[in-house]
């Protein structure tokens, strides 16, 4: 399928990265932060106690839904006042989980392939999580970089895609969508208005049968392919 787009927005942890092998690192690196520093809380909250208190301020808060940052920083606070540490250590203990939450080992394609799409359209980045492009270090390739935190409310919300297309500015049916999850990225993009392109690195099934992606491919290599096509067809029509 061939359309015209003046712009793509990417979701990051599982389009970009896979997030499974950080989620994991990063609290062992934050549990050890906390042994070296805050002895009491590493004591009375190991990996999983910390996980568990975690959960509970989610179900406290809200509210904050849609800001993981903060509640990662609520959840540090209330361990150490609970542990009897000093909870004033809690930004620098966010400050070494989100160093490493920002330590990412990208996608083979993804480097090769984000070049290749900003040399064609400008490029933004829609997330639910907490990454930051620069410490990452691909923050070259996008216009700019909208999380639900800065927005309030996350995907699969159409509010934060309208806003990524205003900022562009483009209209939202000029603007393509990539993301691997069905319902906050494809299903999110197409009832928002934008077209959507699903990456589907896992081969697993559609499961909708009144939505459908407008693309779907295996990589962001493929994604990048199908640009290059789109833009060639494009200016030999010209």
């Amino acid at each position: 399928m061939a359309f015209p787009i003046r712009a793509i927005t990417l979701d990051l942890d599982d389009t970009l990265w896979p997030f499974a092998p950080i989620g994991a690192r990063v609290e062992r690196v934050l549990h050890d932060w906390l042994t070296q520093h805050c002895p009491l809380t590493a004591q009375r909250f190991p990996i999983e106690a910390m996980r568990e208190l975690r959960e509970r301020m989610y179900v406290e808060r809200p509210d904050l839904a849609h800001d993981f940052s903060q509640l990662r920083k609520l959840s540090l606070v209330r361990a150490m006042e609970l542990a009897g540490d000093d909870p004033l250590h809690a930004d620098a203990a966010f400050e070494a989980f989100y160093d490493e939450r920002n330590r990412v080992d990208f996608y083979e394609d993804t480097l090769d392939a984000l070049a290749r799409l900003a040399a064609r359209v400008p490029l933004a980045a829609i997330s639910n999580g907490n990454a930051d492009l620069a410490r990452v270090g691909i923050g070259a390739h996008f216009a700019f970089q909208l999380g639900a935190r800065e927005h309030g409310m996350p995907k699969p919300h159409a509010g934060i895609f309208h806003a990524a297309c205003a900022r562009f500015p483009f209209a939202p049916h000029e603007v393509l969508h990539v993301g691997d999850d069905i319902e906050m990225d494809v299903v999110g993009a197409h009832r928002a208005g934008l077209r959507s392109c699903w990456i589907n690195r896992i081969g697993a099934q559609w499961p909708h049968e009144d939505v459908r992606p407008d693309l779907q491919f295996t990589t962001l290599a493929e994604l990048a392919d199908w640009l290059d096509s789109t833009h060639t067809m494009e200016t030999v029509a010209a």
